[in-house]
């Protein structure tokens, strides 16, 4: 079985960093939680907003709240909007349900890790968590 250290938390992060070089994004903030959400790794780029760091945070608390990448609570913004209310008032610090966090899965599809990014536009802060989440040979579910 796969686990999340610190080193491979780092390894995401730095790896999340080179995509957002490549791609000339914005400062990105990331945050990279195990699979009790528990957070392993934080690193803000030079330059990155103020709050990155909780909107990142949030991004990963309901993915892991409800077991899929952010996408997919993107996705039900529009037509459940009483589900995503009833969501942030029983996650503790909220959710912010736009895409940028992504599950990392081992080879069985257990939940590793969580990553959230933000800084740049929330499909270029997933490019960045799915980069990281594959250096670690690792599965990313964007909740797509």
């Amino acid at each position: 079985m796969s686990m999340l250290t610190l080193a491979k938390a780092n390894k995401v992060i730095r790896t999340a960093f080179a995509k957002a070089e490549e791609l000339g994004l914005k400062p990105l903030a990331v945050c990279v939680y195990d699979a009790g959400g528990a957070l392993k790794a934080f690193q803000s780029q030079d330059g990155a907003s103020i709050g990155r760091f909780a909107i990142a945070g949030g991004k990963v608390r309901g993915a892991l709240a409800t077991g899929t990448g952010s996408r997919w609570l993107n996705a039900q913004a529009e037509g459940r909007p009483h589900f995503l209310a009833g969501l942030a008032s029983v996650v503790e610090g909220g959710v912010v349900p736009v895409p940028g966090a992504v599950l990392a899965l081992d080879k069985r599809g257990n939940i590793v890790a969580a990553v959230g990014i933000s800084g740049d536009t929330s499909d270029n802060d997933e490019a960045c968590a799915i980069a990281g989440i594959e250096a670690c040979s690792w599965q990313a579910d964007t909740g797509a």
